[in-house]
């Protein structure tokens, strides 16, 4: 599995932009499709919230990445 650190310079970052950030993903649309089949985990928990607030400490995964959020 892929590591991948990303430091967040905000509060947070919604799910989907940060799976656009890492360039996992070319855009918004495929995130929305990717988080609604249930294939990303936040902090080891699937998990269906395209809004969802990801701030420092969290890990998202997703096929073979694992994001680390500092």
């Amino acid at each position: 599995m892929e590591k991948i650190n990303f430091t967040l310079t905000t509060d947070y970052i919604h799910l989907i932009q940060l799976l656009k950030a890492t360039n996992i993903l070319p855009s918004g649309g495929i995130g929305k499709m990717v988080v609604e089949d249930g294939l990303v985990k936040y902090n080891g928990e699937v998990d269906y919230r395209k809004r969802l607030k990801v701030r420092k400490g969290d890990i998202i995964e997703f096929d073979n990445f694992q994001i680390y959020v500092i």
